[in-house]
């Protein structure tokens, strides 16, 4: 990138936000503090209203704006790829809030451009599987989520604990939402359970927002999805598999956490990184025959205990 595309780009940054401090651009743009000193003081030489503090970051005078941005074909067709996994992966309000964006996006792009993204729109698609949720929900809960997030609203919330079996109401908090295999999920202040929570979204079957606020300040959702993947921890899981045998495993490694695979003289050595081992078992079993485990030995273990309780039934 050139130096004044890239003062170009700091400056739509800028704008993005109310303060963007030095690092932020710095490893945005792979440059050094002192080179964002310098762009700095140029955007404030050509008469761009800044101000900073050390330590804070840089902010543009209220009021300033640039005219309209002009987007380029890649990042227009980014926002079209963009709304074809919305319009699976998320809820009905979403979905419409995201397509009125596009509309105004494409709204000040050139002709030429409008009729690229015209039809390059036929050409993107994502197809529905058994992996992929079936169908919007019937209620629009992420963004009544997002906005009670946004302005610290309690929420009272119908929720189905799966583990329990137990329909419950409660009063939480919300913090943040995540997605995650498959799944939109809710991390929130549990009046209930006087703790933290994360509650799956397809398993809350009413939310309504109260009148009440809270005032506490919670831990930002980067530390509970740290905690989370601690709580999940991944197994690495290494097999050798005949090579007659691999185009039948499919799209299904992909969801038994595929990692790597590399060729050997007869076989191929697979790495996964699996969420469980019995659910890993259990899919081995399918082609076990023509494979061998590496590692982990208590893969081994529960593959062995497996085949004998099956051995034990048949007689």
């Amino acid at each position: 990138m050139n130096r004044l595309d890239r003062l170009t780009a700091i400056l739509i940054q800028l704008q993005s936000k109310r303060v963007v401090t030095a690092q932020e651009i710095a490893e945005r743009f792979s440059i050094s503090p002192r080179t964002v000193y310098r762009d700095i003081r140029t955007l404030e030489e050509g008469g761009i209203p800044l101000s900073g503090e050390a330590g804070v970051g840089y902010s543009i005078m209220d009021g300033y704006r640039l005219p309209p941005v002009m987007f380029t074909l890649e990042e227009a067709t980014a926002f079209l790829t963009a709304e074809k996994l919305i319009s699976k992966l998320t809820d009905q309000s979403t979905d419409e809030s995201y397509k009125s964006a596009l509309y105004k996006i494409k709204a000040v792009l050139r002709a030429t451009e409008k009729d690229h993204i015209e039809n390059m729109d036929k050409h993107i698609a994502v197809v529905n599987s058994p992996y992929m949720p079936q169908g919007k929900p019937p209620s629009n809960p992420l963004q009544v989520l997002l906005k009670s997030i946004a302005e610290k609203n309690i929420l009272t919330i119908d929720y189905f604990a799966n583990h329990s079996q137990e329909q419950t109401q409660r009063k939480v908090e919300p913090v943040g939402i995540f997605y995650m295999r498959t799944y939109w999920h809710l991390v929130a202040y549990c009046h209930l359970r006087k703790d933290y929570r994360n509650f799956r979204v397809d398993r809350i079957s009413n939310i309504k927002p109260t009148k009440e606020r809270f005032e506490k300040e919670h831990p930002d959702l980067k530390s509970f999805l740290k905690k989370i993947s601690i709580e999940e921890a991944l197994h690495t899981v290494v097999i050798r598999i005949e090579k007659d045998i691999i185009r039948h495993l499919g799209d299904q490694k992909y969801y038994n956490g595929f990692v790597s695979q590399k060729e050997l003289n007869d076989c191929y050595e697979i790495t996964f990184l699996a969420y469980s081992i019995e659910g890993f078992a259990r899919w081995y079993m399918m082609f076990g025959d023509k494979a061998e485990i590496v590692t982990p030995p208590e893969l081994k273990a529960f593959i062995k205990q497996l085949s004998a309780t099956i051995s034990k039934k048949q007689k």
